[in-house]
């Protein structure tokens, strides 16, 4: 790798310079880079998504790839030849252009399971959740393939002690990435599957390729203080209310995380870690008694929702993604009723402004979905206002096979300018 690393780094859709990310010193190349779902509270916006990707089947008919969360890279000098970046879990890493055309696929390791990306700069990040590691990828259209693989032979664990404790799968899931506000090398934000934790992780560029080391840890609450006593999110016998949908806001230096049964927390990042974790929007599931029935394999409510329960999120609370503009929009997958809820990002928090669905259109409709990202950059003439894209966990048609994939959508429309 060579100085160019540092030129191409990019927080959201701004090229960042090459002064952000300063040579770290002789011996380093460069610096691198849930309950049952209830009926939505208030009318939201339908919108027709663009185009679609492929079918991803993950069934015994011979399929082994179930998309899950995309990300998106712009193309500075080509904006109209950018690049949709999707995990496919078991079934790899995909690349598509804005048609929805697969330009590219990778496989995972043996045992890896890619569960979410994100894009900075000309890489692309991505949390390995069978196997406990961060992943990265060079993206460069223009060298006869799109995803190069740079990351280290041996990269560490990001969460367990050892592999013995890999094989419980208590792993790397979700995955948001920061710039920080001093430059040098970016870092990623990732949480662990079933349970509360959060990891603040640095990425470096060694002779071999990109590695990464564990800065901090913060632990979300598992149980919380609803009408006089406590409550516990419903879950399955030894989880733990986990997070997964995440994105940091670059303006404020600010992680918005979906901890999927509970709501949106507002955590402060600094180099030195986590800042005091606010939620600061619930499901509304939010303090719903529940008990787990073992043969359905499902939580059955025992009592309404308290007043403390939230209005706009059904769980699960899932994908987040921030669109820039004359405001800030956050955008979040509620994906038990199958909508994204409109916030707009104020200096106390969030504060809820409408919401949308994705009906059949050109394409089907979105149901169910993980992951979300968006870019407000103009996209050539297909994408004038920027580029929404979604995670589909119901495409159609199936073909009596169930199938995922991901939509493309105007990104004005969503946004709701």
């Amino acid at each position: 790798m060579t100085d160019e690393v540092h030129r191409s780094y990019t927080s959201g859709d701004e090229t960042a310079h090459m002064s952000r990310f300063p040579i770290l010193g002789a011996c380093v190349l460069a610096a691198l880079l849930a309950v049952p779902s209830t009926a939505a509270a208030s009318p939201v916006d339908r919108l027709d998504a663009r185009a679609e990707t492929a079918p991803n089947y993950d069934d015994e008919a011979g399929g082994d790839a179930d998309a899950d969360d995309p990300a998106i890279w712009v193309n500075p000098d080509r904006p109209a030849e950018s690049v949709v970046v999707g995990t496919l879990k078991n079934g790899g890493l995909t690349a598509v252009d804005l048609r929805g055309r697969e330009l590219q696929h990778l496989d995972t390791a043996p045992g890896g399971r890619f569960n979410n990306v994100d894009v900075v700069g000309r890489y692309a990040i991505v949390s390995d959740r069978g196997l406990d590691r961060l992943r990265v990828y060079r993206i460069d259209p223009g060298a006869g393939q799109v995803l190069t693989e740079v990351t280290v032979p041996n990269p560490p664990l990001a969460f367990s002690t050892d592999e013995a404790e890999v094989a419980e799968q208590h792993t790397a899931y979700g995955l948001a990435t920061w710039a920080g506000p001093e430059g040098g090398a970016p870092w990623v934000v990732a949480s662990r599957r079933n349970e509360t934790r959060l990891g603040l992780f640095r990425l470096a560029v060694t002779p071999d390729g990109v590695t990464y080391h564990r800065k901090a840890v913060l632990d979300l609450p598992a149980e919380f203080a609803v009408g006089g006593g406590t409550w516990t999110p419903c879950l399955e016998p030894g989880e733990r209310p986990q997070v997964e949908g995440m994105v940091v806001d670059r303006t404020d230096d600010v992680l918005y995380a979906a901890q999927e049964d509970v709501g949106i927390w507002r955590i402060p990042l600094s180099r030195k870690g986590f800042g005091k974790p606010v939620l600061v929007d619930r499901v509304r599931e939010y303090g719903r008694p529940a008990v787990y029935d073992e043969e359905t394999e499902e939580c059955t409510p025992t009592a309404p929702p308290p007043p403390e329960a939230g209005t706009h999120l059904s769980a699960d609370a899932e994908g987040l993604t921030i669109a820039y503009g004359h405001r800030r929009t956050l955008l979040a997958s509620s994906q038990g009723d199958s909508t994204f809820a409109r916030y707009d990002i104020t200096r106390d928090g969030l504060r809820y402004r409408s919401g949308f669905a994705v009906a059949d259109g050109r394409v089907d409709s979105v149901e169910h979905s993980d992951g979300a990202a968006v870019s407000t950059t103009p996209l050539g003439r297909a994408y004038p206002n920027g580029l929404l894209v979604l995670h589909d966990g119901e495409n159609t048609p199936d073909d009596g096979r169930t199938n995922t994939n991901f939509k493309l959508l105007d990104a004005g429309p969503a946004i709701g300018r």
